[in-house]
């Protein structure tokens, strides 16, 4: 052994000291935590030594690859030390020395070619392992790779480390934690079986506590998902589903499967609680874990399920792979596209399980990853039919999640079509001026409210034989205007104010007509037949393209004072003044922005001073 005055002493990051503290102090809830940490670690090293073997199987050299426990109670440590690929000095430094900093990632830069590219493995080495500072007061790791010299690396948790070589002739890694005096409970053995049971029990590396001389196996020692279902408990999927995410969150739900015939997989899928961060973002990677005959290939195999399922985590376990398989054979194969198949009709069986079973546990995951289903319906037309019943919206029945069954059930007996808005919010969809006459007849609009709605209902065209409707378009008129002298009476009235209309907002509408949809407010503006919808030119723009859009109609509503007084305004500048007041309004009511909000609050305000003082309504610009 070196003794400390051999080691080289190196600061911490400023942000790894801060970060650290947070790690200690905050990030668990539960001292006990720290094994099951560490034991992933040494897990891990185990698996990316199996995967270095397959191009070297000279690396493994014969040895059994295991974890093992070792209790020193005279000297008051607890060792985690395993036979994996260990860590040279450069590795320890960038993967100790900085915390949160994966060390799968920097193994996945020291490979070449596709592997380099692919063989993305698990493992959050930065974070896990400076959770050993929860339970010690200082931590010595002594680690060697099989190619390089061992090291030794000792810290406190403070503001610095210490390294330097280190003798020893055996490849892998040991973590010694020189345990607080209240944290003692960790050297005895009931204890260390009872978290080792409760928390990696199901990993396929042994767990061996070596203590007075005796070493006993801990845990089964057999892969997880190999192992029958009837012996495994919520608890035993539970804690398997934390190992995967690395972290405390539980799953809503899981699909255990093993398919045998021409095709032989074992499928272990989880639909988790809570969303990633990086759940939007599609650029990010994301996928289940593939295993070939039980050795580890690749983390977050985006090619065995589709992006719109990219919320469900889980692995695969295939003997019909090569264990060389690389991400660019995984895109050609059609091994890999039978199991993708299959997969998307196993999570959509698990959701409609969950659906049917437990209503109120379905509504908590559509509320968390609803959003990312509803992409199913724009890329995966096979699927369309079965997501679209998977679908829970928001409509004018109440404040509740609807399903497209329970719409269709409730249609009026003369009514043929699904009638749909969308709008920014819930709120602003409720207030639309579009739902008024949709309202008055008694007829339920569903409100479409996620971004990602005005792509999904140019997708999804119809249900159960019934087509889907925009309120908003210029054909959907629920209160057809029926050819009474009152309305006859009202089109020659408004004839000329119409074209008045048209030609002061020309560029802005198409037109200007008389409304048989509004009961309250002034005007609305409702979009073409093949027009877009105003919402959807406004995400287009916001997203820097080019939405073709086309005019909106201005539709006005007869009896509404305000309209009222439309025949009396002369030409010219006072009628052009209250044509884009009017136009202004329905736009802001569709949610839209005005070109030009100083000018419209002049003009509001010069409405208001004529009407308090009754005079001629003169507007200035």
């Amino acid at each position: 052994m070196t003794t400390d005055t051999t080691l080289e002493r190196k600061e911490f990051q400023a942000e790894t000291q801060q970060v650290l503290r947070l790690v200690i102090h905050s990030l668990y809830s539960h001292k006990e935590i720290f094994l099951r940490e560490l034991i992933s670690n040494a897990s891990d090293a185990c698996e990316k030594l199996r995967f270095e073997a397959i191009g070297k199987p000279e690396l493994l050299g014969g040895d059994e690859l295991s974890i093992r426990l070792k209790v020193d109670p005279d000297a008051g440590t607890l060792t985690v030390a395993d036979n994996g690929v260990g860590m040279s000095r450069e590795e320890v430094v960038d993967n100790l020395g900085t915390i949160a900093r994966s060390g799968t990632k920097r193994f996945l830069e020291t490979l070449s070619g596709d592997a380099a590219k692919d063989a993305q493995l698990i493992g959050q080495f930065g974070v896990g392992f400076y959770s050993a500072f929860i339970v010690a007061d200082r931590v010595t790791v002594i680690s060697k790779r099989a190619d390089a010299d061992a090291v030794r690396w000792e810290s406190s948790g403070e503001g610095a480390y210490e390294i330097g070589p280190e003798a020893r002739a055996d490849r892998g890694t040991e973590v010694i934690l020189h345990l607080r005096e209240d944290d003692k409970e960790f050297l005895e053995e009931w204890r260390l079986r009872e978290l080792v049971r409760k928390y990696s029990d199901h990993l396929g590396v042994p767990i061996v506590l070596e203590s007075r001389g005796k070493r006993e196996t801990l845990n089964q020692a057999k892969a997880f998902w190999t192992r029958p279902k009837a012996e495994l408990t919520t608890d035993d999927y539970q804690g398997f589903f934390k190992h995967l995410v690395h972290g405390e969150d539980e799953a809503r739900a899981w699909a255990h499967n093993k398919v045998e015939g021409a095709l032989e997989y074992t499928s272990l899928l989880y639909l988790p609680k809570r969303a990633p961060f990086e759940l939007f973002d599609r650029e990010h990677r994301a996928g289940i874990q593939l295993y070939v005959k039980r050795v580890f290939i690749m983390d977050k195999a985006a090619e065995l399920l589709p992006p719109w399922l990219r919320f469900m985590r889980g692995l695969v376990d295939t003997a019909d792979l090569p264990l060389n398989v690389s991400r660019e054979l995984l895109q050609n194969n059609r091994t890999v596209d039978k199991i993708r198949a299959a997969l998307v009709k196993r999570t959509l069986d698990l959701l409609e399980e969950l659906a049917a079973s437990d209503a109120a546990s379905y509504a908590e995951f559509w509320t968390t990853f609803g959003a990312v289903l509803k992409e199913g319906i724009i890329e995966d037309p096979a699927m369309r039919p079965r997501i679209a019943k998977l679908l829970r919206l928001h409509s004018t029945n109440g404040t509740g999640w609807v399903t497209l069954a329970d719409y269709v059930a409730r249609m009026k007996p003369d009514q043929k079509s699904i009638f749909y808005l969308t709008a920014d919010t819930e709120t602003a969809a409720r207030n639309s001026p579009h739902l008024e006459g949709f309202r008055a007849q008694g007829i339920e609009v569903l409100l479409l409210t996620d971004r990602i709605d005005e792509w999904v209902v140019n997708h999804l065209r119809e249900f159960d034989g019934k087509p889907l409707a925009s309120a908003a378009s210029a054909t959907a008129d629920v209160s057809p205007a029926i050819q009474t002298p009152e309305r006859i009476a009202e089109e020659a009235a408004f004839k000329e104010p119409l074209e008045r209309l048209a030609k002061a907002l020309d560029g802005k509408i198409d037109r200007a007509r008389l409304s048989s949809r509004l009961t309250d407010s002034p005007a609305c503006l409702v979009f073409a037949e093949h027009g877009i919808s105003l919402r959807m030119a406004r995400i287009l723009k916001q997203a820097g393209q080019n939405s073709f859009e086309s005019p909106p109609i201005l539709e006005i509503n007869p009896k509404h004072p305000l309209i009222m007084r439309l025949k009396d305004i002369p030409d010219g500048a006072p009628f052009t003044e209250f044509a884009r007041v009017l136009f202004d309004q329905a736009l802001l009511a569709e949610g839209g922005e005005l070109e030009d909000p100083a000018a419209f609050v002049r003009r509001v305000n010069q409405l208001i001073v004529d009407g308090l003082n009754d005079k001629p309504r003169i507007l200035v610009g």
